[in-house]
């Protein structure tokens, strides 16, 4: 219960950011906005579902490809529900483990598909960076957007450092880890069911390294097609107000946004991902109308994903949970 009273508050400070950035003149704008644009963009967001569902099957392998299109978008959009109602997206793998659990997939192949995407996800977002480097090498960018772009970069060579620390020292986390866990109480058998889960999932990963290589280029090939999809949600948004602002500078926004989100811990990001997102994009834009884009790629990017995401969600995960225990108590 009160999760939901954090998700209800944090999603009522994300409403107030751009209220009253926006005031008076928000709902006006807002009702301008071409209706067939709005539903375009919902489209997009449906194929980038039908896009990273793809990605999981083809992670997957043999068993992906059993466990269809249909069931593969549903695990996916509740997946992603969980992501947007728990601190930090903490929920997402959890979901996407249980889900797939039901459909006879070990915990240590899903989470190492889960793995693996978020490194496809890494790897886009770095060579995003330098390619948008290399454009700011040919074309002047603005003094905001050169700070944008340096904070984007500092953000991911930090996340790509901490990943290759823990790679590189594995073996050196883990018993740290163990050192951890035995001043913390755990008992000397539940560490090693914890540390053969971790060596399975290990092996798990090392399995998909070795997946064809031109299966792991599709993967990252779907990887940018999402992205790119998702991160002109704001572009768009900004054309359908009227306002000519290049891709660059929008995508860095959304992307210095929704880390903020992440890193508030957060749901979804509601409110620091607001907050930060109408800092960047008020100078540039102006106020009322960096409110209304906000308001509708928030719409778009987030409370979409709670509306269609919810009721799958207590489908496929809620509703079986409540029939157990039920069964249990009966």
């Amino acid at each position: 219960m009160t999760r939901w009273i954090w998700l209800g508050l944090a999603v009522l400070l994300a409403l107030a950011v751009p209220a009253f950035l926006g005031g008076s003149e928000l709902l006006p704008r807002l009702q301008r906005f071409p209706p067939s644009l709005l539903s375009g963009l919902l489209g997009m967001i449906l194929l980038c579902w039908l896009i990273n569902a793809w990605r999981l099957r083809l992670l997957l392998g043999q068993q992906g490809a059993q466990l269809g299109v249909v069931r593969s978008v549903g695990v996916l959009m509740a997946t992603e529900f969980a992501i947007c109602t728990t601190p930090g997206g903490s929920g997402g793998p959890l979901t996407l483990i249980a889900l797939l659990n039901r459909e006879g997939i070990s915990a240590a192949r899903s989470g190492a598909a889960f793995a693996m995407d978020q490194l496809n996800d890494l790897l886009f977002f770095f060579c995003a960076m330098l390619a948008i480097a290399g454009y700011a090498v040919f074309n002047r960018l603005g003094n905001s957007q050169q700070s944008m772009l340096l904070g984007s970069a500092l953000m991911l060579c930090a996340a790509l450092l901490v990943l290759l620390a823990v790679l590189r020292w594995r073996r050196q986390v883990m018993r740290g880890n163990g050192r951890v866990l035995t001043r913390l109480g755990m008992s000397a058998s539940r560490q090693r069911r914890w540390a053969r889960k971790l060596l399975r999932f290990m092996h798990a990963l090392a399995e998909m390294w070795r997946l064809p290589k031109r299966t792991l280029a599709l993967v990252f090939a779907l990887t940018c097609a999402h992205w790119s999809l998702r991160y002109s949600v704001l572009y768009f948004v900004l054309q359908g107000l009227g306002v000519e602002l290049s891709w660059i500078p929008s995508f860095l926004v959304q992307m210095l946004a929704l880390s903020a989100g992440q890193f508030s811990l957060l749901p979804g990001g509601a409110g620091a991902a607001e907050l930060t997102s109408a800092t960047l994009l008020a100078p540039m834009v102006g106020a009322s109308t960096a409110a209304a884009a906000i308001v509708i790629w928030r719409a778009i990017t987030y409370y979409f994903y709670l509306l269609a995401g919810g009721p799958v969600f207590v489908c496929l995960l809620a509703r079986p949970l409540l029939a157990r225990w039920r069964r249990q108590a009966g």
